[in-house]
């Protein structure tokens, strides 16, 4: 290489921020906390950011509303902005919930976690230590919206293994 030239690198993170998404159970963390490492950036559990009321209210066995969403919803999207290039993992379940990540984010990709009901109940009913119960796991379907063809979204088939899905998902990234 001759003298004063610089070799040019390939961007490690250059790919958008990224929203793993789905209904409880889906495995937006394991998932999620993979697709970060792999892509080498910032991993952020969405869950992590719930106000106390939210996490009592669904302790509770009661499902978030739209109002008691909107204050996370904005705390996970200022989250992955402050981050740059993030992975968040949060359900996402509705279009006008991913339209507000996106306000904060316009870049932001979605992968979307497809899974059928009765995987979720058994999931979130296995699960140790999480506030939210498998009682809520209809709500969560009830809520459902998955993402539209217009939007930056990419739906992934939430029963293959997390090495399948993380691989998938990181090479639709890097060509998004």
């Amino acid at each position: 290489m001759p003298h004063g030239r610089k070799r040019e690198e390939p961007l490690e993170n250059s790919t958008p921020p990224v929203v793993v998404m789905g209904v409880a159970g889906s495995g937006k963390t394991v998932v999620g906390s993979a697709l970060a490492k792999t892509l080498h950036v910032a991993f952020i559990e969405g869950d992590d950011l719930h106000p106390p009321e939210n996490v009592a209210k669904m302790a509770r066995g009661e499902p978030l509303n739209d109002e008691d969403r909107v204050g996370w919803l904005d705390a996970v999207g200022r989250s992955i902005r402050e981050k740059g290039n993030a992975v968040a993992a949060c359900s996402a379940l509705k279009r006008r919930y991913r339209d507000q990540l996106r306000d904060l984010n316009p870049s932001l990709v979605f992968v979307y976690l497809a899974i059928d009901p009765d995987t979720s109940r058994q999931r979130v009913g296995g699960r140790k230590g999480h506030f939210m119960p498998a009682s809520l796991v209809e709500s969560q379907f009830a809520a459902l919206e998955p993402p539209g063809g217009d939007e930056a979204a990419y739906t992934l088939n939430g029963l293959l293994p997390v090495a399948e899905l993380v691989a998938t998902a990181a090479a639709f990234l890097r060509k998004a």
